[in-house]
């Protein structure tokens, strides 16, 4: 017991028995003998180790412990947070904390075990190869995610020992990109402010410092003015026959201040909303109550108003939110909400536990929507560091909520599209996807969507995802959703070709091809399946005569080996000729035939929309195209296109001109050298109409794109003989 007491002494902070009397104060069933256990365990276990600062290492464990006491979780939580370093930085096993503790807190210590390696070690893959343990740990038990934000707090709140500025602020970054946003998530509105405000002290110390300064100086100069908006509020209340729990200002973190600073573009003087003020009171209906009276009183801001009662955020939040001009006529935001709402607003997921008498809570993580979308995208990405691009893209965003025809909430990042709600509301109506009504009227899909906004998905069963979306969709299972479609089709079309090359080969050598002559030799060349193989000679990194000889056991003739890459070259040369002779159009379904609508004559530059057509694959047509009326009713047979890049090639389209000239010599050769002069060249002329003055003529020109006949364009109009002239669709 000499090292218990003297590592205590060095602590100087929490002893054994304030442990267990904290988590007895709130949970009278406590297994105290498990948590003196644990306790002492933990101190034996991590011995002599010091942390950075000097400190027994032990100090560590024991303050992520208590700080979990605070929110008042199970003891098998508390004991966890104590035990949540032995595994990984002493010599106890998990078979050992499974006889001591049990499955259940043996389960805990695994997940967290495994999370620890999740601090920075190298840039990159390995990073998101964590986070992706990360996510499955905490699918399984959000507990785990508890104790491992509490780590990192501690963590973060030490983090000046650490003599490195480098390594100071990769941790710092890790945390503000990964763990404040998943606080957020679980709906921890103080750990993820906190985070935060470490973070930034790390990352930006000179820009805190700054902030910090101006607010102490705005503490002192505005404590009059807050406690007159107090007074006020408090007279309005009485007044509406509400007694309020708790009326208070609440002073926003400078990391949030900067943001604000940042992402508005506007200096510190210039926000008016660094204080927010809060009523809680005993109902619901007492909410709304407050709201009345606090309205009725002050004229409101438009656009500021934001009941999530009625519609909660993902998180479990709940509140309303109103900015008015105050006393003083100074703008105020005000937060209405109960006390319970409160609470779940400052602790998030482990406000549950002090209400879980009353509520059907689970530790399963599942039970969250925004987890189990992170396990979709899981699934769905062959990259790690896709995955955590994509999940990235989950966890930041603001967030406006959308209507299903039905009425249910779909809940989407601000700037979210048809096709995020799409995704959102199953991978099938996104995959199916055609277009979008929204609040009864067809939009295109890469439309923002508003706060309020019913949105109605029309779908078909020949839709496929279209690569056009990823440039606009903002949610990350929409783009995971479309990118695995993409690397789909590509694996398909490297299977075709893998097979046309294997076939032409065994051909040439006399041989008769066949798919399952592949099976035999599937472990030689250390693939799973044949359509590995097949997939890995189309894109070349296998090479035929290592298939060819793997089959048969011998080598190709002496005439092939000479050249050995001439078929797959010539084949090769076919797929490149292919893909750059392809028209620049983005959005395409792959593999779909194609072509340009002969009544409007679309060429780069116009807007365009492709449009189904049975029997002809897709056609495209301008957006002016007057033919598009006659699809209107069919919004299924649309496809959102545009134009791309040529790459570096000069491909000709043709563009059709009306023009009125005088009948007199030598008009159709001013024409035809305008033309000329232009880089322009005539694919076809008519005359549409003939007049003793005039004649009318269409004339199809072969272009580069829009801009280059509307130069043409131009330089007919400056000739006299030419009358009227301009683009024909028709």
């Amino acid at each position: 017991m000499n090292l218990k007491n003297t590592a205590i002494k060095k602590m100087g902070t929490i002893r054994q028995m304030d442990l267990v009397e904290k988590v007895k104060s709130y949970d009278p069933h406590v297994d105290e003998d498990a948590l003196n256990r644990a306790y002492i365990f933990a101190m034996q276990a991590h011995g002599t180790q010091t942390r950075a600062s000097g400190d027994p290492y032990f100090s560590h464990p024991v303050e992520v412990a208590y700080f979990l006491t605070s929110l008042k979780l199970d003891t098998a939580t508390i004991i966890t947070a104590l035990l949540h370093d032995t595994v990984e930085d002493t010599e106890a096993t998990l078979d050992q904390i499974e006889a001591l503790f049990g499955k259940e807190v043996r389960g805990l210590v695994d997940g967290v075990t495994k999370l620890n390696r999740l601090e920075i070690k190298s840039e990159g893959s390995k990073q998101a190869e964590n986070f992706r343990k990360l996510v499955v740990a905490m699918s399984e038990d959000l507990r785990v995610l508890l104790v491992k934000l509490a780590d990192r707090l501690h963590n973060m709140k030490t983090l000046h020992y650490i003599k490195s500025e480098d390594k100071r602020k990769r941790i710092a970054k890790e945390t503000i990109e990964i763990y404040a946003p998943l606080a957020e998530r679980i709906g921890m509105r103080q750990m993820k402010e906190d985070l935060q405000d470490l973070s930034f002290a790390q990352m930006y110390p000179e820009a805190r410092e700054s902030i910090v300064k101006r607010l102490d100086f705005l503490r002192r100069q505005g404590k009059a003015q807050v406690e007159k908006i107090l007074s006020r509020l408090s007279e309005l209340m009485e007044e509406a026959g509400v007694e309020p729990i708790l009326l208070d200002g609440r002073e926003k973190k400078p990391y949030s201040i900067w943001k604000k600073m940042e992402s508005k573009n506007v200096p510190f003087e210039q926000l008016s909303d660094i204080i927010a003020f809060r009523i809680l009171v005993h109902t619901i209906p007492e909410c709304y109550q407050a709201l009345g009276a606090v309205h009725a009183a002050f004229h409101t801001i438009p656009g500021r108003f934001k009941d999530y009662i009625s519609t909660p955020k993902n998180n479990g939040y709940q509140s309303i939110h109103t900015s008015v001009i105050g006393p003083g006529q100074q703008r105020i935001e005000v937060q209405i909400r109960t006390q319970e709402m409160h609470d779940i607003a400052e602790y998030g997921v482990a406000a549950h536990w002090s209400y879980k008498q009353r509520r059907d809570f689970q530790i399963d993580g599942k039970q969250f929507r925004w987890v189990r979308e992170l396990l979709e995208i899981l699934e769905r990405s062959d990259d790690p560091e896709e995955f955590l691009e994509n999940t990235k893209l989950e966890m930041y965003h603001d967030q406006v909520f959308c209507f299903t025809p039905k009425g249910d909430i779909i809940v989407l990042p601000r700037s979210a599209t048809p096709v995020d709600f799409a995704f959102a509301v199953h991978s099938g109506v996104g995959s199916c996807c055609v277009g979008a009504k929204v609040n009864g009227r067809i939009v295109p899909l890469k439309t923002q969507l508003k706060n309020g906004d019913q949105v109605d998905i029309i779908t078909s069963k020949s839709q496929t995802p279209s690569p056009a979306w990823e440039r606009f969709v903002v949610t990350g299972k929409a783009r995971s959703e479309i990118r695995k479609y993409i690397r789909t089709q590509q694996r398909d079309e490297y299977i075709t070709l893998g097979r046309a090359i294997l076939s032409r080969t065994f051909k040439q050598e006399g041989k008769d091809y066949s798919d399952k002559m592949l099976e035999a030799i599937l472990s030689s060349i250390k693939r799973r399946e044949i359509d590995d193989v097949l997939a890995d000679v189309g894109e070349g990194t296998l090479g035929r005569n290592q298939v060819f000889e793997a089959v048969f056991g011998n080598v190709l003739d002496a005439a092939s080996k000479k050249k050995p890459t001439n078929i797959v070259s010539k084949t090769r040369k076919l797929d490149i000729d292919k893909v750059s002779n392809a028209l620049p159009i983005r959005g395409l379904i792959p593999g779909m035939a194609i072509h340009f609508a002969g009544c409007c004559h679309p060429i780069p530059g116009d807007g365009i929309v492709g449009i189904v057509t049975t029997g002809k694959g897709i056609t495209i047509h301008t957006m002016e195209c007057e033919t598009l009326e006659n699809f209107s009713d069919a919004p299924e047979r649309w496809i959102e296109v545009s134009w791309e890049s040529a790459g570096g090639s000069d491909p000709r389209y043709v563009g059709r001109l009306k023009t009125t000239l005088s009948h007199e010599t030598a008009a159709l050769a001013t024409l035809a050298n305008v033309i000329s002069r232009e880089g322009g060249n005539i694919n076809n002329l008519r005359i549409a109409n003939r007049s003793s003055d005039f004649f009318d003529l269409l004339v199809d020109i072969e272009v580069r794109d829009a801009r280059h006949l509307q130069n043409i364009i131009a330089g007919l109009r400056s000739k006299d003989v030419v009358q009227a002239v301009e683009r024909y669709n028709g």
